[in-house]
């Protein structure tokens, strides 16, 4: 393998006329650069990363933490963290905690040694980042959380407005006439999980309706919790007539749940998520959701971790961004024999999608 002494050699210059052109730090006079460059593609030569890394201290890699690489929601997270890092010369490497806060705490540590440029977190379970973000930043490496918010964060963040999100979509059931509403929220000590059921509650406090405890309940981010969960709200006496679900997978096992307990949807239970998903318009009925961009949460996280990586010294940025409210066929009018007052009234910009699923 060529080194930059077989590059000196071959061009017929000195070392450090090589050092100066491969490492931009001097002026060099352009025949001479020239020479060198041909060299360099003559030889095959390939500049040794970690031992640029080691003379700045710093490579061009970002690490980019991720609670589960199986959750079809974060692919689109990481592809807009990419495409903004591999534009600006970084590139991006990829660790998976599957929530556990003691693997992403290995991640961080190990991580550390490669001299990374910058991070992106999107925090585990349980998770706590203030002391191993510290030692990041006093090092000169950005951090970067996005989606939710570790214990006691006060760094940069990029979030979903997820409170504004879920209530704006409550009120949209309400309008639609239902007063007998339920929720399978995600694990409550997540920020996401957390805002999304407030906003719940919020709709349904403003309409005056009341969450008796057993209608509120709580499950992992995944389809086998929504599915369990939703045969739980099933037995209940007055049976809802419109479940909530924290995201788009609780959303499709509580899908699956209605049509193994034989009833219909929008027809007997509607279904509302939140993601939503490019697999929402292919679901039968097609889902109704709340739409938030992961591919604008992972382009924002990345372009305010390099903007600090410029030089960007001001206080941390807490970046909310908006959603909207995608309604499809999960959503209706409830049952009419349940009926027994009229909706309320509320006023909102989006006209409630009462199509009935086709059969």
């Amino acid at each position: 393998m060529a080194n930059m002494k077989d590059i000196a050699r071959i061009a017929g210059v000195s070392l450090g006329t090589v050092s100066h052109v491969l490492n931009d730090s001097a002026g060099v006079r352009e025949p001479l650069r020239q020479r060198v460059l041909q060299a360099v593609q003559a030889a095959g030569y390939q500049p040794s990363q970690l031992a640029r890394a080691l003379r700045r201290d710093k490579t061009n890699m970002i690490g980019m933490i991720i609670p589960d690489i199986t959750n079809p929601f974060f692919p689109a997270v990481v592809r807009g963290a990419e495409d903004v890092a591999f534009s600006n010369g970084y590139r991006l490497i990829l660790c998976n905690t599957d929530n556990d806060h003691s693997k992403e705490l290995v991640h961080l540590n190990e991580l550390r040694t490669y001299l990374p440029a910058g991070l992106i977190v999107i925090p585990s379970n349980f998770s706590d980042l203030t002391a191993q973000a510290e030692s990041y930043r006093r090092a000169g490496t950005g951090v970067v959380c996005i989606d939710r918010l570790p214990k006691n964060w006060s760094g940069d963040s990029v979030t979903a407005d997820n409170e504004a999100g879920a209530y704006h979509a409550i009120r949209s059931l309400i309008q639609m006439g239902h007063t007998k509403l339920a929720a399978i929220s995600g694990p409550l000590h997540l920020t996401n999980a957390k805002d999304r059921f407030a906003g719940f509650k919020r709709a349904l406090r403003e309409a005056k309706l009341h969450l008796a405890p057993e209608y509120a309940q709580e499950t992992t981010f995944d389809k086998q919790g929504g599915y369990l969960k939703t045969n739980i709200l099933l037995r209940l006496i007055p049976r809802p007539t419109a479940i909530f679900a924290g995201n788009d997978l609780i959303a499709l096992g509580a899908l699956l749940a209605i049509r193994d307990a034989g009833l219909r949807c929008p027809e007997d239970v509607s279904i509302m998520g939140f993601d939503d998903l490019d697999l929402a318009d292919t679901t039968n009925p097609s889902l109704s959701s709340v739409s938030q961009s992961g591919y604008q949460l992972g382009t924002s996280a990345a372009r305010i971790l390099l903007d600090r990586l410029e030089g960007d010294k001001s206080p941390a940025k807490h970046l909310i961004l908006e959603t909207s409210l995608k309604l499809r066929n999960s959503t209706g009018a409830p049952p009419n024999d349940v009926r027994s007052s009229p909706a309320v009234n509320l006023t909102s910009s989006t006209k409630p999608n009462r199509k009935r699923a086709v059969r």
